[in-house]
């Protein structure tokens, strides 16, 4: 919807298009997309609990993978809600405010997400380099306040980007070619100079992407060093598996992310992008679970004792 003001005319409303296109996925796409859902809430839910439950899971690590958990909950909530909506409804229409709401919160996450992987390569190398000061060097303080500040910079920098759009002047067309409230496909739409919002979208983007990846590629190449250093199999076996799971979802994570900055901006690349931003939004928050639950043998048997536990207190 447009309203007219004198002159000046606004967008209310946006129409995301999703796979409208496709109208013959549509029934597939929803069954699809359902059923990761399910698997995304359950399976990062129970991440979360099961570290709660198990006091041996009471460390930095698992401290980092509980938050990366619910960082993984809360966005899987911010989009697949709206695009399984858009999958059964004719109308697919989202508030201005709604959309800015989404893009600041999957901004949010996201941005949150990254920074806390980069933590977490960080906890690993204090864990292979330095076993003995682990404890003391990783305090709950120091944990916390990471964690905090990861939290903190995510939400300054998607308010950063969100002001840029709210900056702008949307006139119409209003229909947005996507199924969520992208940065770009968001940007398309102004009818005003979006000079200060591609600057800042430029300069945030690039800063978070290289300072998180130079955190994890640093700390890695200690890892690497120490590991080749070490005499027996054993510690080498166990200093790879403990790191494992970790390279797994920063290679996903931040691959999709160099995918998505390699696509030209252009009509005919708006599927690709489609595609690439499902896998971020739809299908990462379902795979760290299962990467971390299905490489870990605490996770699991701590899965196992707990369904175990449930099983004997119903069969009495």
């Amino acid at each position: 919807m447009v309203l007219d003001e004198g002159n000046q005319s606004s967008v209310t409303t946006f129409i995301l298009l999703g796979f409208s296109e496709y109208p013959q996925l549509q029934a597939p796409l929803f069954l699809v997309f359902l059923a990761i859902y399910t698997v995304t809430l359950v399976g990062n839910w129970c991440i979360i609990v099961v570290i709660r439950i198990n006091p041996k899971l009471q460390t930095p690590m698992y401290f980092f993978l509980g938050h990366l958990s619910f960082l993984d909950f809360c966005y899987s909530n911010v989009f697949t809600p709206k695009l399984l909506e858009n999958l059964v409804v004719e109308d697919r229409t989202i508030s201005f405010k709604g959309c800015m709401a989404q893009f600041f919160f999957g901004c949010t996450f996201v941005i949150t997400e990254m920074f806390m992987l980069a933590v977490m390569a960080y906890d690993r190398f204090v864990a292979v380099c330095n076993p003995l000061l682990y404890t003391v060097a990783m305090s709950r303080k120091l944990c916390a306040l990471l964690v905090a500040g990861t939290y903190l910079w995510g939400g300054l920098c998607s308010l950063t980007l969100t002001y840029s759009l709210l900056e702008l002047s949307y006139c119409g067309p209003n229909i947005i070619n996507h199924f969520g409230c992208e940065y770009s496909a968001i940007l398309s739409l102004a009818c005003s100079d979006p000079t200060f919002s591609q600057m800042a979208c430029l300069v945030i983007s690039t800063f978070n992407e290289a300072s998180s990846l130079l955190v994890i590629l640093a700390s890695y190449v200690f890892i690497v060093v120490t590991i080749i250093k070490m005499p027996s199999s054993g510690g080498l076996r166990k200093a790879f598996s403990t790191c494992a799971s970790h390279l797994t979802a920063i290679t996903i994570f931040h691959g999709i992310i160099l995918l998505l900055y390699c696509v030209p901006n252009s009509n005919s690349s708006w599927l690709l992008v489609k595609v690439a931003t499902v896998c971020f939004t739809v299908v990462i928050p379902m795979l760290n679970p299962l990467i971390y639950s299905l490489r870990n043998k605490d996770v699991k048997e701590t899965v196992k004792s707990f369904i175990n536990s449930k099983l004997h207190s119903h069969s009495r």
